[in-house]
């Protein structure tokens, strides 16, 4: 993948927040966006490793198994959260999935819940089964009864890979047994980062960060919902 020269670790940048209405919202090729570019993107958005800021999310299919069905992200409505983690991580996807919890319980108490759903990609299929998904919810202070938040499980470790990695761009490596200092099993080295879709398909923000303000967060969506409900 030619963007993927454009190493994410090199680019010290997380994004802002702030920004204003543009114009009606173009097709889901990429095009117009509701939130202006962010003032802190240090490269154009197709030499970054990764959909950004005016480009369309790809779409993807993947299973929600607390669900029992097929999630088709095209055909999601509304606005859409994007991120990925894995449930043994022990810092960053903590504190990502907790910040991300923060903008979920916005959503509901703003009202906008039916207008925004939360899609959690975890690359790590092979230990994030069903009961260690329902239970991660309930640590991480999910409202999985709002009925927004999605976990999502690839079939495989190699479709992981292929949605995760190298159609969304947010890469990671398996670390073997023993080599990791921080679990007893292997681990990840990953890419904290999650994407703001319009309703067009577009992706309004890359946030490019473990610690997503969730106030920030919740402030874009709210812009987004607002402009395009």
């Amino acid at each position: 993948m030619q963007r993927r020269t454009y190493l994410a670790a090199s680019l010290g940048f997380t994004t802002a927040s702030a920004g204003c209405l543009t114009s009606a919202l173009g097709g889901t090729d990429g095009g117009e966006t509701v939130l202006d570019p962010p003032a802190d993107q240090q490269f154009d958005s197709s030499q970054l490793p990764y959909p950004a800021h005016g480009e369309a999310l790809p779409e993807f299919e993947l299973p929600d198994p607390l669900a029992g069905e097929v999630v088709e992200s095209a055909a999601v409505d509304g606005t859409l959260v994007v991120t990925a983690f894995f449930a043994s991580c022990p810092v960053e996807c903590v504190r990502l999935i907790g910040q991300l919890a923060g903008v979920q319980q916005g959503t509901v108490e703003r009202g906008i819940d039916d207008e925004v759903t939360f899609l959690a990609i975890t690359f790590d299929p092979e230990r994030d089964d069903v009961a260690t998904l329902r239970e991660y919810g309930q640590r991480m202070n999910i409202d999985m009864a709002a009925g927004n938040w999605r976990f999502l499980r690839p079939e495989s470790p190699e479709r992981a890979e292929s949605v995760v990695d190298e159609k969304l761009g947010v890469t990671f490596d398996r670390i073997g047994a023993g080599e990791s200092q921080r679990l007893p099993g292997y681990d990840f080295r990953h890419l904290s980062l999650t994407f703001l879709r319009n309703p067009a398909g577009t992706v309004e923000r890359a946030y490019r960060t473990d610690r997503p303000d969730h106030q920030r967060v919740l402030s874009d969506v709210e812009t987004v919902v607002e402009a395009t409900a």
